[in-house]
C-alpha cells in the first residue's frame, strides 16, 4: 500500500496529537476547587461516555480522516494511453458569392456556423481552417485549442481579402504544402462551388497527392442575388447575378473518395459528414504515454471515521422502549399535513396526464395539468397545461398557463416563452403579434434558437405587410375622395363657364348692333390714311409668319448641336477620361492594398496570377 498525497501525513498529523495531548492531559475546572474525593460524590452516576473517553474518539476520527485525504492506494498495473487523430482541414470560401441570401442568415454566415458546430462534436481531432477565394490563406494550422480555432473563424469575412473569384485547384495546392507529404489528408470544403463546370483538373491533382475531399454544399439550386453592405446587388454587363449551388463540385468529393452532402437548417448534415470523414479517415498516432493504475482505499478510514463520530456525539445511555405507535405517526405526517402545496400520490396524476398527452387526448392532459398546476404551482405543470391547450387550439386558455409558468432555468424560460409567442401568434390581431414579437424577443435574449429567430422574422414581416396595406387602403379611400371632389369642382366651374358664356354672348350681340348701327350711319366709306396703316399691318404680319417657319426649322438643328456639344464637354465624362485607370494599374493598386491591409491571414505559397476573363463572375 502506498499513498498517493503523503504531505497530509507530514504536516496534520504532528499538530493532531499536539492537540490532543493537551486536551486529554488538562483537568476538569472544577477540579482546582474540590478533591478528588468531593468530585466523586458530586458526580451523577450515568451509562454515557465520560469526557476523556469521548476526547479520545474525537481523537481517533481525526487521525482516520488525515489518513483518507493522504489517498491510501494499491497499485494494480500500467495501461498505455494513445493520442489519435484523424487532423481534419477545413476550407472555407469567402469569396462574394457566399453573401447570397439563399441560406439564412447568408451562405458565409452558415457555413461558419456549420464549422463552429464540428469543433464541438469533434474534441479530439485536430482542425485546422484555411480560407480562400482566388487565393489560398491559413486561418489556423491543424491544433486541438478549438477554442482558438472558433475565435478565429468568427472573425473572417469576405472582406477579410481582395481579390474576387474562387479558385479550388490553388486551394488544393496549399493544402498539399501545408500537411504532410506522406500520409493521406482530409479536407472538408464549405463553398456554393463557383462556376466551374468541370473538376477534373482538381480531382486529378487530388488523387495524385492523397487528398480526401468531402463537401458540404452551402446554397440552393434556385439561388439569389449578391447584396454588398451598401445595399446594391453585384452586376455583370448591367444585368443582376443570381448565384447558384454548383452541385457539380460533387464529381470532386466522390471521385476522390470523399463524400457530397447538401446543407440544412439542423446540424444534421455536419453530424453526418462527421461520421463519414471517421469512417473514411485513418486515425494517426500522435503521442502515447503509460498510466500508472490504482486501487483506491480511502472510503475504508472514512467511512469508519464516521462511524466514530456517530458514537462520539451520541448521548443515548441505555435502551427504553418506545410506547407510542410509530407507524401510526409516519401514516399522519405523510397523509395530514395541513399546509402541503402537493400530496403523496400527485405522480400517478402526472403519469395519467402524460399518457393521455402521448396518445393526444389533450382535453384530459389539460384538465390534470391545470388541476395538479393549481394546487402545487409548479412551472412545469403550467407548462405542460399550456401545450395541452395549444394542442386543442384554445389559445386564450393556453396563453394564461404560459404566463403563469415562472422559471428559474434559462433554457425552460427560453421555451416557454417562445411557445408564449406561438401562442399569441395564431390568434392573428395585431395587439397580440405584437405581443408574440415581445414574447419571442425575450426568448432569444435568454438563449438563442434557430427556428424563435425565424418565426420572429416571419411576424415582423407579416406585421409591416399589414401596415403597408392599411396605408394602401388609407390612400385608395383618400384619392376616392379627392376624384370626388374634383369632379364637383368640374361640374361647378362648368355652369359658372355656361353661364358666362350666356352673358358674353349677350353682350356680342348688343355690340354688334351698335356696330350695326354706326355702320349704318357713316358713308360706309373710308379715308386712304387708314387703307395704308392697314395694308402696313398686313405686310408685317407676312414677314412675322415666314421669320416664325424659320425658326421652327433651325430648332431642331440647334438642340442637336447642343446634345453634341454637351455630350463632349460635360466635366463628368472629362473626368472619367482622365481617370481611367488600365488593368495593369488596377493590378498594382490591389497588390499595394493587399500589402498595407492588417489582417492576420497567412497567403499560402504564391499569388495566384491567373488571367482575367471577360465573362468571368464578378465574385
Amino acid at each position: 500500500m502506498s499513498f498517493l498525497h503523503p504531505e497530509f501525513l507530514y504536516y496534520m498529523l504532528p499538530p493532531l496529537f499536539i492537540l490532543f495531548a493537551l486536551l486529554l492531559t488538562q483537568k476538569e475546572a472544577q477540579a482546582h476547587f474540590f478533591s478528588e474525593e468531593v468530585m466523586r460524590k458530586l458526580r451523577v452516576s450515568a451509562n454515557t461516555l465520560t469526557l476523556k473517553a469521548r476526547n479520545g474518539l474525537f481523537f481517533l476520527m481525526g487521525l482516520l480522516m488525515i489518513i483518507a485525504l493522504a489517498q491510501p492506494v494499491i497499485k494494480d498495473g500500467t495501461v498505455e494511453v494513445k493520442a489519435k487523430s484523424a487532423d481534419i482541414m477545413m476550407a472555407l470560401d469567402i469569396s462574394d458569392s457566399m453573401l447570397a441570401e439563399d441560406m439564412y442568415p447568408n451562405r458565409l454566415k452558415l457555413a461558419k456556423q456549420k464549422a463552429i458546430e464540428l469543433l464541438k462534436i469533434a474534441p479530439n481531432e485536430r482542425i485546422g481552417v484555411i480560407a480562400f477565394a482566388k487565393n489560398s490563406y491559413l486561418v489556423s494550422p491543424l491544433s486541438f485549442d478549438h477554442g482558438a480555432v472558433r475565435f478565429l473563424l468568427e472573425q473572417l469575412d469576405t472582406t477579410s481579402i481582395t481579390e474576387k473569384g474562387t479558385d479550388l485547384l490553388n486551394m488544393l495546392e496549399a493544402v498539399s504544402n501545408s500537411l504532410d507529404k506522406k500520409s493521406k489528408k482530409y479536407l472538408l470544403i464549405l463553398s456554393d462551388g463557383g462556376d466551374e463546370n468541370s473538376f477534373a483538373k482538381e480531382t486529378a491533382f487530388a488523387k495524385e497527392h492523397d487528398i480526401v475531399v468531402f463537401v458540404l454544399g452551402i446554397g440552393t439550386a434556385t439561388g439569389a442575388p449578391i447584396k454588398l453592405k451598401n445595399g446594391a446587388f453585384i452586376k455583370q454587363k448591367g444585368d443582376i447575378i443570381i448565384s447558384k449551388l454548383n452541385e457539380s463540385i460533387s464529381s470532386l468529393a466522390t471521385s476522390s473518395g470523399g463524400v457530397y452532402i447538401e446543407s440544412t437548417k439542423s446540424d444534421d448534415d455536419i453530424k453526418t459528414m462527421l461520421k463519414e470523414i471517421e469512417s473514411v479517415g485513418e486515425q494517426k498516432e500522435l503521442k502515447s504515454e503509460k498510466v500508472q493504475r490504482y486501487i483506491p482505499l480511502f472510503y475504508y478510514p472514512l467511512g469508519l471515521a464516521l462511524f466514530i463520530l456517530l458514537i462520539a456525539t451520541s448521548s443515548m445511555s441505555k435502551r427504553e422502549s418506545v410506547t407510542l405507535p410509530s407507524a401510526f405517526i409516519l401514516f399522519a405526517l405523510l397523509f395530514t399535513v395541513p399546509h402541503a402545496k402537493a400530496g403523496v400520490l400527485d405522480f400517478m396524476d402526472l403519469k395519467e396526464a402524460k399518457e393521455a398527452y402521448t396518445n393526444q387526448d389533450y382535453e384530459t392532459s389539460a384538465k390534470l395539468y391545470k388541476a395538479h398546476a393549481d394546487k402545487s404551482e409548479n412551472p412545469q405543470s403550467y407548462y405542460n397545461a399550456g401545450n395541452s391547450f395549444y394542442k386543442q387550439k384554445d389559445y386564450a386558455e393556453a396563453v394564461k398557463s404560459y404566463e403563469k409558468a415562472r422559471f428559474t432555468d434559462k433554457h425552460a424560460s427560453a421555451q416557454n416563452l417562445a411557445n408564449l409567442g406561438n401562442a399569441y401568434a395564431k390568434q392573428n390581431t395585431p395587439e397580440l403579434l405584437q405581443k408574440a414579437i415581445e414574447s419571442y424577443e425575450a426568448s432569444l435574449k435568454l438563449e438563442e434558437d434557430t427556428q424563435t429567430r425565424e418565426n420572429l422574422e416571419t411576424l415582423k414581416k407579416l406585421l409591416e405587410e399589414k401596415k403597408q396595406d392599411s396605408e394602401g387602403e388609407k390612400d385608395e379611400k383618400s384619392q376616392d375622395s379627392k376624384e370626388d371632389e374634383k369632379q364637383n369642382d368640374k361640374k361647378e366651374s362648368g355652369e359658372k363657364k355656361d353661364s358666362q358664356n350666356n352673358s358674353e354672348d349677350e353682350q356680342n350681340s348688343k355690340d354688334e348692333k351698335n356696330t350695326d348701327k354706326k355702320e349704318q350711319g357713316s358713308d360706309g366709306m373710308k379715308s386712304d390714311r387708314e387703307k395704308k396703316q392697314e395694308e402696313e399691318k398686313d405686310a408685317s404680319s407676312e414677314n412675322n409668319e415666314t421669320k416664325n417657319e424659320k425658326q421652327k426649322e433651325d430648332e431642331p438643328k440647334k438642340l442637336e448641336q447642343s446634345d453634341s456639344n454637351n455630350s463632349d464637354s460635360s466635366p463628368e465624362a472629362q473626368n472619367a477620361s482622365h481617370f481611367q485607370m488600365s488593368d495593369a494599374e488596377e493590378k498594382k493598386w490591389l497588390q499595394e492594398l493587399n500589402r498595407q491591409k492588417r489582417t492576420y491571414l497567412y497567403m499560402l505559397g504564391e499569388e495566384n496570377h491567373k488571367e482575367e476573363n471577360e465573362n468571368e463572375k464578378p465574385w
